[in-house]
């Protein structure tokens, strides 16, 4: 497997703030997806390194669950290029002075910062996303708007990306948007790899919706299981929603709308996403011909390619290979 190369130091250093009252999921994801070693990956150390950090020597956790201790300080956060808020429930009560310098001082160093869950209240309250996009766990989108209306808040997506600053919704959109990180960091092809030790969903695009009528289906025969991993070995093909709709023996708007309940997005989204992620592997293989990745992966055109990845990832074909790619500089062969 091809080590990607990523934007920033190697080890990355992420730094992750426990506040009194911190949801232990949340910090359980940091440490998941931040902290664990990866030796199956073949990599010549760590991705990222993890520290804890606390305002006191001991920080009870929420509901009182366990009280945590042996952290570091606030002062770790200085080292750290990226710095993650996990959520508290009692998001109206303000945070310490302590954290919420930690945070501004972050951001104003030019550190990569994030929240997970309701994480965005501290960073609204830090000042930090004051004009900007973000978004929160559904339950506490009126209480966001009414105390941060300075805030443009999207309540109904998964996470938002504002650059530097990027705030994930609901504790699992906590996994979604560290997936997404990975992947910007250090290439699909390891992305995907995380995320099946996780077995978690290798990439929902931040946009999907955080809130789903049925998460469940009520009846086994409309699981979409069975025609999402029939799509997935045949992306090369000229698949459209209407074949997934035949092969699912339903019609185009029925299947539309159990891609709508079951995973908040639609069938089109689903394919073109699954597309550009498999195009980013080859790429990250070591296919230099844009119109192979493009034909392989279902994108069709050399042209069409450019602006999928140009619109998934910021990144053009050849700075995404320069990026990711097993050799660095060299241009793609059209």
């Amino acid at each position: 497997m091809a080590q990607g190369s990523s934007q920033h130091p190697w080890p990355h250093r992420v730094a992750v703030i426990v506040d009194e009252g911190t949801n232990p999921f949340e910090v359980g994801v940091a440490t998941e997806l931040f902290g664990l070693p990866r030796p199956e990956l073949g990599l010549p150390g760590p991705l990222y390194e993890v520290v804890l950090c606390t305002p006191t020597r001991e920080v009870r956790m929420n509901h009182g669950f366990f009280t945590m201790t042996g952290t570091a300080g606030l002062d770790a956060v200085d080292g750290a290029d990226t710095l993650v808020v996990p959520g508290r429930p009692d998001n109206v009560v303000p945070r310490s002075a302590a954290v919420l310098d930690a945070v501004r001082r972050t951001h104003a160093r030019g550190a990569r910062v994030l929240s997970f869950c309701t994480g965005s209240f501290a960073l609204a309250e830090a000042g930090v996303l004051d004009g900007l996009r973000a978004t929160t766990h559904w339950m506490w989108a009126e209480a966001f708007r009414e105390l941060h209306p300075r805030v443009r808040l999207e309540p109904d997506v998964l996470f938002v990306d504002e650059g530097r600053i990027l705030t994930a919704a609901g504790s699992a959109a906590a996994l979604d948007l560290g997936l997404y990180l990975v992947r910007q960091d250090h290439g699909a092809e390891i992305a995907n790899a995380v995320s099946r030790r996780l077995v978690f969903a290798a990439h929902r695009d931040g946009g999907q919706r955080q809130f789903v009528e049925r998460p469940v289906p009520e009846v086994p025969d409309e699981s979409l299981g069975p025609v999402i991993a029939w799509a997935q070995e045949r992306l090369g093909e000229p698949l459209t929603v209407a074949d997934l709709a035949a092969r699912a023996a339903v019609s185009s708007a029925t299947l539309h709308r159990r891609f709508r309940t079951q995973l908040g997005t639609t069938p089109l989204a689903w394919l073109t996403g699954e597309r550009v992620a498999l195009a980013c592997r080859l790429i990250e293989r070591g296919e230099e011909r844009l119109d192979v990745v493009a034909a392989r992966s279902g994108l069709g055109s050399a042209a069409n390619l450019r602006a999928r990845l140009q619109r998934e990832t910021g990144l053009s074909p050849s700075a995404y290979r320069r990026r990711f790619g097993p050799r660095a500089g060299e241009p793609l062969v059209s």
